[in-house]
């Protein structure tokens, strides 16, 4: 018998874009793409976001959704003494108030919010990309690394909703880290 664990947390954002901002750009710049930071979300299983730039994307059906605690940018902004971030610009997907997720990785978890339950596999870190530097401000892609979030699978789809929400995870969590930087494996890059 296996037990879950139920935390209160909150939908805070949900960005849907058709196009890569930042991706494949080093030369010409960060892209000016429609960003939708929607009401609510359709995922799909095995799909990802509807509508979004990974949807349906054979080389991210294993991390096509990424989840992001709001409360590592506010860490972050903190420590480089800048802000505050729109979380918008980091390229997340789903951002949380109140969810510890490293422990998540190469886990299950649901979040249910609105009447609706999403199941979703996270199955890697989000690391950050060099643009967080000029994005965010210097030294933000180095602060960031840690706690860019999780690359997740759709298990199962529904909807998402911004607002309150609930997130059952099969270990338990501390929410009061959620904006720690877990290293999990030094970085290549400076």
């Amino acid at each position: 018998m296996t037990t879950d664990y139920r935390y209160d947390v909150e939908v805070l954002h949900l960005l849907v874009s058709p196009a890569h901002a930042y991706f494949g750009r080093a030369k010409k710049g960060a892209a000016n793409v429609p960003t939708t930071d929607a009401e609510s979300a359709q995922l799909v299983s095995g799909k990802g976001i509807v509508g979004d730039r990974f949807f349906g994307k054979a080389a991210h059906m294993d991390a096509a959704v990424t989840v992001f605690a709001v409360e590592s940018l506010e860490a972050l902004a903190a420590e480089l003494g800048a802000g505050p971030f729109d979380p918008l610009i980091t390229r997340r997907n789903v951002v949380l108030r109140g969810a510890e997720l490293t422990p998540l990785l190469g886990l299950e978890f649901t979040l249910e919010c609105g009447g609706d339950v999403v199941r979703l596999k996270a199955g890697r870190p989000a690391h950050p990309c060099a643009w967080m530097d000029q994005m965010l401000a210097p030294g933000a892609h180095k602060a960031m690394r840690g706690r860019g979030g999780v690359r997740c699978q759709v298990v199962s789809g529904g909807l998402l909703h911004r607002g309150p929400a609930v997130l059952v995870s099969p270990v338990p969590l501390d929410p009061g880290k959620a904006g720690e930087a877990k290293v999990l494996r030094p970085s290549r890059l400076p």
